[in-house]
Order: structure tokens, then C-alpha cells, then sequence
């Protein structure tokens, strides 16, 4: 395998504050380095089944995962198990939720904080946190800039073909204080900021990039059921490849076929939905 594809997941982003807020992601659109289009988020739009859908290519309906207090190692076929059985190098730098879907169930502090594991059928090289603690008043969050240098720290020295990168900052902000609000447009701002600098050394690496949300919020911080801002978030692409119309609206459960196309990894019978990407 020779394609390399980082997708990177802002947890918790509604389509609104990517789209005004976001500056350096909305200037790439602009001069035509970026695309955008409104990616819709599964039912329930809660996060554990967002994460489960965007990898397995299937709907919390038939992979079961209900939300957060539901995680177990899923049975579906996912990205990080069919580019491997490409032959190509998976890594995750995620909220432990991501370890114990698709590698071990439960999650060993210990074991699992960080391995290395080049026979994996899954993930190889897998650096993860946890968040144990999170509440309203301490977020529990690495720093993004942070995440960022490590899933560049795993590209520079494992030739990674595919990459993901999860952080629950913004979820867990505007679960906090909610959207319209200084402290809310800051920390999109700061996000922004930090990821920019990553996009063009990635690119220049030779990945091709996705940056997304698993789902929005709406104006009480909430996210679980129906409704555009619960369900939508905006997806920016960067990359060589052809995509649909600007209006078009990207379903979650492309995500997986549309990934594992742009690599040449074998798509698994059970993804269903048509890549958005040619």
C-alpha cells in the first residue's frame, strides 16, 4: 500500500462553528486547497456510536453500540482492520474509546495507555487517554497541539498509511458553556490555530487529509438525537480526488468506504454506502 490518509475527528463541532469560526480550514476552501461539504452524524448522535459508525461503516443499529456507557469490542469489520488486511500501517492517537471498539475490550490503563504492535490486525501503534475524571468542571483534555505532534511523531517514525486523530476539547466546551458565547468562539479560534500548522508538514508528507466532527451540538450543549445542529457538522478534504457537488450532504457511514478507496484497502462487505471521494 502505497496512499496514506490522516483523518482527523474534532469531537463535537456543529456545521455553524466550523463555517465561521474556523479561519485557516475555511481560508485552504477559499484558495482551493480545501473542500467542504455538511456531513450528517448517525441516531443516536451521541459520540461512542458516532465513533463505532465512522470506522464500521454501519449504523449504531446493527453495530449496537448505544452511547457512551455501551462500549465493547465491536464485531463489524472496520478501517483499521481492512487496511491492515491491505497490507498497510494503522495508527490511532484517540480517546481510549477507540482501543477497546477496535483492539481490546476493557481498556488497560497500563497495557493499553500506549503499544506498539506491528502484527496487529487492527491498530499498530495506538497512543491513547482516557479523560477518567471528566465533569463539568475539569474537562479531563490533553492538549490538542499536543495530539497533533503525536500523530505526526507516529507518520515520521512508522511511514503510517492511515491515521486517525480524536480530541474531545470542543465537546467538551460546549457542553460547558454551551455556543454562543466568548469562551466557546475562543477555544474554536485556539483549535484552529493549532491544527493549521500540522495540515500543510501532513500534506507534504504525502497524506491526503479529512478533517470532521462525530456530531454537533446544539444551543444547550446538547447532542444524542435528531436536528441540524445535533446532526451536522462540516468535513473539509484535502487531497487530489474528485468529490460531489458543493451542496451535498456526506453521510456518516461513507466515511469508511470513502477511506479505505483513497487507500486501495479492500472495502468490507458490510459498508454499504457509496464513497464520496473518486
Amino acid at each position: 500500500m502505497d496512499r496514506k490518509l490522516l483523518l482527523i475527528i474534532l469531537d463535537g463541532v456543529p456545521y455553524r462553528n466550523f463555517r465561521r469560526l474556523f479561519g485557516n480550514l475555511e481560508g485552504w476552501v477559499d484558495s482551493g486547497e480545501a473542500r467542504v461539504w455538511k456531513h450528517r452524524a448517525v441516531l443516536p448522535s451521541i459520540s461512542a456510536s458516532c465513533y463505532a459508525s465512522i470506522h464500521t461503516g454501519v449504523s449504531p443499529q446493527e453495530h449496537g453500540c448505544t452511547g457512551n456507557g455501551n462500549v465493547f469490542r465491536l464485531s463489524h469489520k472496520d478501517i483499521f482492520s481492512q487496511v491492515r488486511a491491505g497490507g498497510g500501517v494503522t495508527g490511532a492517537v484517540t480517546h481510549s474509546f477507540w482501543s477497546q471498539f477496535f483492539n481490546r475490550h476493557p481498556f488497560d490503563y497500563v497495557r493499553d495507555i500506549e503499544y506498539d504492535e506491528p502484527e496487529s490486525d487492527t491498530i499498530n501503534h495506538g497512543r491513547f487517554h482516557t479523560m477518567t475524571g471528566y465533569g463539568h468542571d475539569n474537562q479531563m483534555t490533553p492538549s490538542d497541539v499536543d495530539l497533533f505532534a503525536t500523530l505526526t511523531n507516529l507518520c515520521l517514525r512508522f511511514g503510517l498509511n492511515y491515521g486517525i486523530l480524536h480530541t474531545c476539547t470542543l465537546d467538551s466546551m460546549g457542553h460547558r458553556f454551551y455556543h454562543e458565547c466568548d469562551e466557546m468562539d475562543h477555544a474554536c479560534f485556539v483549535m484552529d490555530e493549532m491544527l493549521a500548522p500540522f495540515i500543510p508538514r501532513w500534506r507534504a508528507l504525502g497524506y491526503e487529509v479529512i478533517v470532521t466532527a462525530d456530531h454537533g451540538q446544539d444551543e444547550r450543549g446538547h447532542h444524542g438525537g435528531r436536528g441540524p445542529l445535533q446532526q451536522e457538522t462540516a468535513l473539509y478534504y484535502f487531497g487530489e480526488a474528485e468529490g460531489p457537488d458543493a451542496d451535498h450532504v456526506i453521510d456518516q457511514l461513507q466515511l469508511a468506504p470513502t477511506i479505505l478507496g483513497r487507500l486501495g484497502a479492500p472495502v468490507a462487505e458490510t459498508m454499504k454506502a457509496a464513497s464520496f471521494l473518486r
